[in-house]
């Protein structure tokens, strides 16, 4: 019996490997896959940080009963279910006239197995916004190793509310093992790939690179060769922390998240911790690096322990927009 079970085990595996291959190339499914299988779980050590604390499973209970002996927990917990909508416009010269208020919801971090309450609020959020496209920002599953059906069937479950097209990336929770499931619900998973978005004989790009904060398998150099020089651009990242390659690869727009901006915050939304390599001003909110526009998701949902304070979840709808001719403006 363990035999016969450990041979279907391994057939699956091969038949995994073999549909990431085809999709992927066989460098890249195969570098995820070692990188995953060395790293996984890892504490101290690996990715951009040092140190990783959705990794120590065993803080997560001792955080959790701190909250509870102080009465805290219960508000903490409801203030995670609180998702908002958050309006953003994104002003940029460069975009063509015809995506002028084009409209774009970008939802990042829902770990959607982590709070069903959440998930159902956000469901119920999704039908009545009006936006373009959509796009994901990593981070579906809840653990950073082991089982991800639960996040697969949670994520079917807020998919099947989404208007097309849903373009997304893996963040630094999601198994390249969750690909063909996220793909099979009509999300286009974007792994250091770019997709162009049409209206009329005007187009835009948008490129999505694998996680750059943990595995540390992206290629913006891949996805910006495949952006005409002058085209206007937009690129999807599970963290932000990648703002100067971005720039200075010359795209507009970074959508980002990963940070949950703190997530557990002081009075004023002040972050104990942002879990990232980057200025305090990038970790939630618009932002500005040079002459690129960027907004960080503080996430729908939330990491280690499912609660949030002073930083409620959001999803959020961004408008691109020209900037307005000064000469129609009317003299003050």
């Amino acid at each position: 019996m363990f035999i016969a079970t450990n041979r279907k085990a391994h057939q699956v595996e091969d038949e995994l490997l073999l549909k990431l291959e085809q999709r992927l190339g066989r460098i890249h499914a195969r570098q995820r896959l070692g990188i995953e299988a060395d790293h996984e779980a890892q504490i101290f050590g690996q990715g951009l940080n040092f140190f990783h604390i959705e990794n120590w499973y065993s803080v997560h209970s001792l955080i959790r009963n701190i909250l509870k002996l102080s009465g805290l927990y219960w508000r903490g917990r409801r203030n995670a279910e609180r998702i908002a909508v958050k309006y953003n416009t994104i002003e940029c010269a460069n975009l063509p006239a015809l995506f002028d208020s084009f409209t774009i919801l970008h939802i990042s971090d829902p770990h959607v197995d982590m709070s069903q309450r959440a998930m159902r609020r956000l469901v119920e959020l999704i039908p009545g916004l009006d936006y373009d496209l959509c796009v994901l920002t990593g981070d579906y599953r809840g653990k950073t190793f082991g089982a991800f059906d639960a996040a697969l069937e949670g994520m079917a479950r807020v998919v099947a509310h989404l208007k097309q097209p849903v373009l997304g990336v893996l963040g630094n929770h999601d198994t390249i093992r969750m690909l063909p499931g996220l793909e099979a619900m009509g999300i286009r998973m974007l792994q250091n790939e770019c997709a162009t978005i049409k209206r009329g004989e005007e187009e835009i790009f948008v490129a999505g690179i694998d996680d750059a904060h943990y595995f540390r398998v992206d290629n913006i150099e891949k996805v910006g060769s495949e952006i005409p020089d002058g085209a206007f651009s937009i690129l999807l990242s599970h963290t932000p922390e990648i703002y100067r390659q971005a720039a200075h690869a010359g795209f507009d727009v970074l959508l980002g998240g990963h940070t949950h901006g703190g997530q557990i915050c002081l009075p004023g939304s002040i972050p104990i911790t942002l879990d990232s390599v980057l200025p305090r001003r990038m970790g939630a909110g618009a932002w500005r690096y040079r002459g690129m526009v960027g907004y960080t998701s503080v996430g729908a949902g939330s990491s280690v322990v499912a609660v949030r304070f002073n930083c409620l979840p959001e999803i959020t709808l961004h408008r691109l927009c020209r900037p307005a001719d000064p000469s129609n403006r009317a003299d003050p």
